[in-house]
């Protein structure tokens, strides 16, 4: 079945989430956790052309769509036509947890040092002793 042209931008139209580009490029940067001046260092861009896209008064061309994607961490289609999977809103209390464990993580790693240094020493002090 050969769809024309027209009904193909239809159907691209008609997404399943109901958003803009602009929507969808705020949604995912929202879920990033970027402010529009962090996106914008990252794509090198300024902060005005984020606002344009947002507000849906310019689109990126295909090279920092792309990079918008990536940095975003979605598809390009979804970013163009809400096509897959949007970002993950609960990927911020993932990401706390993981925080959360790394905090640990070094905490212990500090401790562990601090135990082999005292270990260390008195090692030395038992050594010197048997001389």
């Amino acid at each position: 079945m050969r769809l024309s042209t027209e009904t193909m931008i239809a159907r691209l139209r008609d997404t399943s989430d109901g958003d803009t580009l602009g929507g969808r490029i705020w949604r995912a940067r929202d879920a990033a956790n970027l402010s529009a001046k962090e996106l914008a260092d990252q794509l090198g861009v300024r902060t005005e052309t984020i606002a344009a896209w947002e507000r849906d008064r310019a689109e990126p061309r295909t090279n920092r769509l792309f990079m918008l994607a990536g940095v975003l961490g979605v598809t390009p289609a979804w970013l163009i036509a809400g096509l897959g999977r949007a970002p993950d809103a609960d990927a911020d209390d993932e990401n706390d947890g993981l925080r959360e464990q790394l905090a640990l993580v070094k905490k212990l790693h500090e401790q562990t040092g601090k135990a082999i240094a005292a270990l260390e020493m008195e090692l030395n002090r038992v050594q010197q002793n048997i001389r």
